[in-house]
């Protein structure tokens, strides 16, 4: 088995990013994001499972007439397939649960989950991921979007420091 390529330096990867995001904005008017690809999900899976809940005037009522086939889904499904090229190209795929050192298999999971859902459910609320909101929102020189990034990385903060006994 071939050792793993090494990382990329931080500053090369940053300068593509941004230029990606660039390419992005330019070739479709959108900017970078993920949370909606997920509310689109939810909201196709809803109108299937129970009508009631993308009945006019619902929240999922106008996501779930978008349909699936919307610019933000296959922004996604790329996200995922180059993703998954990276890592088998770098030799650095494998499955594994990260986290932290101290807390078994089972918490690790726990706290993936509860960690998830909370920047999900705050995605919703501030309608931007820290890809959409963060990226996105910052690049336009949105006020908003430099708002969340204080937000987001001061609850890092204080999570991290909660958390802190964990990775030690």
């Amino acid at each position: 088995m071939r050792s793993p390529r090494p990382l990329w330096n931080p500053y090369v990867a940053g300068v593509l990013l941004g230029l990606g995001l660039l390419a992005t904005f330019v070739v479709t008017g959108n900017g970078y994001g993920v949370t909606g690809a997920t509310t689109l999900a939810t909201a196709a899976a809803a109108g299937h499972l129970a009508a009631s809940t993308v009945a006019d005037g619902t929240y999922l009522h106008a996501l779930f007439r978008a349909g699936m086939n919307h610019w933000i889904t296959w922004e996604v499904i790329g996200l995922a397939i180059g993703a998954l090229a990276g890592s088998l190209l770098a030799g650095r795929f494998k499955w594994q649960v990260d986290g932290p050192a101290r807390a078994g298999r089972s918490l690790r999971l726990v706290l993936a989950l509860v960690g998830g859902a909370v920047s999900g459910f705050g995605a919703r609320l501030s309608l931007g991921c820290t890809s959409g909101l963060g990226l996105s929102g910052a690049a336009t020189l949105a006020a908003a979007a430099f708002l969340f990034l204080i937000g987001f990385f001061a609850a890092g903060v204080v999570f991290g420091t909660i958390t802190k006994g964990l990775w030690k």
